[in-house]
């Protein structure tokens, strides 16, 4: 386990289910608000909805490195991956790895298409919403996109580097 104590993680994968529960059953989101009505007050500590989605490029970015170490390297040790295109659940640097060895041999681009941003605290928040990779077929150099929906929850590290502890994609169920 991280810095973190397993309550507060236990909170953050919550909040993860939570969020994607409301924002995609319900079809409704809130970034940053609290249920009384009340916008919480700015703080310098906070990362800002700016921040939270360069989060997702910095991870596009390393996408397209090629290289399957260096996306891993943007996830906790005890991270969790549940990926777009695999059945299998990665709990664990070595699976997380194998995982883009495969995905990044279609040269994937990512592109948002829809994002709500939840800062939680000063050292966690979630970006969830719709994603479109464009990928190219390895052996046929056919392209074609898969239309996904993705939860990311993210930490501050003590160095203040971000790390993913939560990924979830899935392939749209409609196409």
């Amino acid at each position: 386990m991280t810095r973190r104590s397993i309550g507060k993680r236990a909170a953050l994968v919550t909040a993860v289910s939570v969020t994607a529960l409301g924002t995609f059953a319900a079809g409704v989101g809130v970034a940053g608000a609290d249920f009384a009505g009340k916008s919480p007050k700015p703080s310098a500590k906070m990362a800002t909805e700016a921040q939270v989605l360069g989060l997702f490029d910095e991870w596009n970015a390393a996408l397209q490195t090629g290289d399957p170490e260096k996306v891993a390297d943007l996830y906790a040790a005890d991270a969790v991956l549940l990926p777009t295109v695999s059945n299998n659940v990665r709990t664990d640097r070595a699976e997380i790895v194998d995982y883009f060895e495969h995905f990044l041999q279609n040269k994937p681009y990512g592109t948002k298409i829809e994002s709500i941003v939840n800062v939680l605290d000063e050292d966690s928040v979630i970006d969830t919403g719709v994603y479109e990779f464009a990928l190219t077929d390895h052996a046929t150099g056919a392209k074609s996109t898969v239309k996904a929906r993705y939860t990311y929850a993210w930490e501050k590290q003590r160095d203040g580097k971000w790390l993913i502890v939560n990924h979830h994609s899935s392939k749209m169920p409609e196409g």
